[in-house]
């Protein structure tokens, strides 16, 4: 067990209703700042190629050559202790499998995520643009997926917090939403509102607090417009027996089900570690 604060915290009937209508919730802080400061210092680590035991990433880390580009890449777990202890934590699962009512809860993956401060500068090289999760991840069987977000500082517009579309988890997955990495927000917006109800609503952290959403939730985030780097830590969860959905679409996980993986095979390996079982 590695998260120290709120260890007591159970999600109430009003969390899962805010889960349910709103496409994702905010918890109190899971972790306390002598943690937070690890992860930070895990960051720069990662970041100059300083990596715990003798595993490699799951792919080269996503590094621009543009100084105000985000950074990002997925699988710390396998290259930093620090990452691993909170990615795993059997209190996120029990956060997660309460919001899902599952029975149990594994990690499909995680990222670890750095955003420059670009201070003043015109650019929206930091920009996230409007995305679906599960627009990347359609070779699971189901979307019923979180996203849990955890901020390493105090976070909110200023410097690029994130900022989801209420209730967009009950649209359904729409066409083309993998657009992570496509920075212009009033182009997606109008793409994908479709005369929907587009109510934007920023997610306001303090640091050790997570925003928890659902793989269907859209949500983006703008430029970091302090002097200060925007850092994170992500566990994208999902729930046990999730299956490989065969022929719709490629992912690096498929292929750590093995060399001929079948349709409905569970992602149950230790690819997949268990955060909690009931």
């Amino acid at each position: 067990m590695t998260l120290q604060a709120e260890r007591q915290y159970t999600i109430t009937a009003q969390d899962k209703e805010t889960f349910n209508i709103d496409g994702y919730w905010i918890s109190p802080k899971l972790i306390d700042d002598e943690q937070i400061e690890r992860l930070r210092e895990a960051h720069e680590r990662i970041w100059a190629g300083q990596y715990d035991g003798d595993g490699e990433p799951m792919h080269p880390l996503y590094l621009s050559d543009n100084p105000d580009a985000l950074r990002k890449f997925d699988n710390g777990w396998w290259i930093n202790d620090e990452v691993h202890k909170v990615v795993t934590d059997p209190f996120i699962g029990e956060l997660c499998a309460d919001l899902l009512e599952a029975n149990e809860i594994r990690l499909w993956h995680d990222q670890v995520i750095y955003k420059p401060g670009i201070g003043d500068k015109a650019t929206a090289s930091g920009n996230v643009g409007w995305h679906q999760d599960y627009a990347y991840w359609q070779c699971s069987d189901t979307p019923d997926m979180i996203t849990v977000w955890i901020a390493l500082q105090d976070t909110d517009l200023t410097n690029g917090g994130m900022m989801t579309i209420l209730g967009s988890h009950k649209w359904g997955l729409i066409p083309d939403s993998n657009s992570f990495f496509n920075q212009d927000m009033d182009q997606l917006k109008q793409k994908y509102a479709g005369g929907r109800d587009w109510v934007e609503e920023p997610c306001i952290l303090k640091a050790g607090q997570a925003s928890f959403h659902h793989g269907l939730t859209f949500h983006g985030s703008g430029p970091n417009i302090t002097n200060d780097p925007r850092l994170s830590v992500v566990a994208h969860v999902m729930k046990g027996g999730t299956g490989y959905r065969a022929g719709i679409s490629r992912h690096d996980n498929i292929r750590l089900l093995g060399p001929r993986p079948v349709n409905g095979q569970p992602f149950a390996n230790d690819y997949f570690p268990v955060l909690y079982k009931r």
